[in-house]
């Protein structure tokens, strides 16, 4: 190797390090896109394109290696549903007369785990705690309590035991009842379980409150049971029978996974079974806009008096 002369200029010595390049000079400012979904902060996705002298298969392979953090993790998808699905049969008449009069209104959630909030990171990610901001967005001045009855493990014959003290004496506006996920799970005859729903939709609707029914989660332990169709066909005819609604939560969550082609991981926690942190969000916005439709559709007695 030549040596360089003493005579060779510092100026020069110094103009030629700063010409070196290393790969790192070629890459473009990294373009960013905002994505943001309900109740969490932005995320963000950063794009970084690659120059085509360092895209070559047969260069040396770059590899950045980037630990998830806040900012680059990826974003979750939109939550969405289908118009139908967002909407409810019947007006919920009662809710809807409270709510044009300005009055307090109470809504029970009462169900099994996916009332009670399995899968959630706390119990502020249930569902029904995330339908009362909802609501709150909905209806800024008007005064919504939101009161969770569900508990995990629980059947209908558990639920109805605990009707009167745990629901009916609450004096509530709205009843949002999940039921017959866990019978089908358990492989139970169905019979017994709808005679039980029959005993309580009779005794909720005696009070004078408005009810709406839930249907199992769309995932992969509910869908591998062949009860499960007819669990579904079942509540459609017991919503019909009684004259009170239905809340489609099973198509919901089918439209995100065949439609959307939203993987199960991303609604579904690990066991297989519960729901996480976004689909309980996800589903509390749809619930929630289907209770906000419902309750201030135009009906003849939309502008009468509280019923109490």
């Amino acid at each position: 190797m030549s040596r360089i002369p003493r005579s060779f200029p510092a100026a020069m010595l110094a103009l030629a390090a700063s010409v070196a390049v290393t790969p790192a000079a070629h890459a473009e400012i990294p373009a960013v896109k905002v994505a943001t979904t309900t109740g969490q902060a932005p995320a963000v996705k950063v794009i970084v394109p690659v120059p085509a002298a360092l895209n070559d298969t047969a260069a040396s392979p770059v590899t950045a290696a980037v630990a998830p953090t806040a900012e680059n993790k990826p974003s979750k998808p939109p939550c969405s549903a289908p118009a139908e699905l967002a909407k409810l049969d019947q007006p919920l008449a009662r809710t809807a007369r409270l709510l044009a009069g300005g009055q307090p209104i109470k809504i029970i959630a009462l169900g099994s785990s996916s009332t009670a909030g399995a899968g959630a990171s706390s119990p502020a990610a249930s569902y029904p705690r995330r339908l009362a901001i909802e609501l709150a967005e909905k209806f800024p001045s008007h005064p919504f309590t939101v009161l969770n009855r569900g508990v995990n493990g629980e059947e209908a014959k558990e639920m109805l035991a605990r009707l009167e003290t745990g629901v009916i004496a609450e004096k509530p506006d709205l009843v949002l009842w999940q039921v017959g996920t866990n019978a089908v799970l358990r492989d139970y005859a169905l019979p017994p379980t709808f005679s039980l729903i029959d005993q309580g939709v009779a005794r909720l609707k005696a009070t004078g409150a408005d009810v709406v029914l839930i249907d199992p989660q769309f995932a992969p332990k509910v869908i591998a049971k062949s009860a499960t169709a007819t669990l579904l066909d079942l509540l459609v005819l017991k919503a019909k029978q009684y004259n009170v609604n239905l809340f489609q939560r099973f198509a919901v969550m089918r439209h995100w996974r065949r439609s959307q082609g939203i993987p199960f991981e991303t609604f579904i926690s690990s066991d297989q079974l519960h729901m996480n942190d976004w689909s309980y969000a996800c589903v509390a916005k749809v619930l929630g806009a289907a209770i906000a439709e419902a309750a201030t559709r135009p009906i003849a007695s939309a502008s009468a008096g509280a019923v109490r």
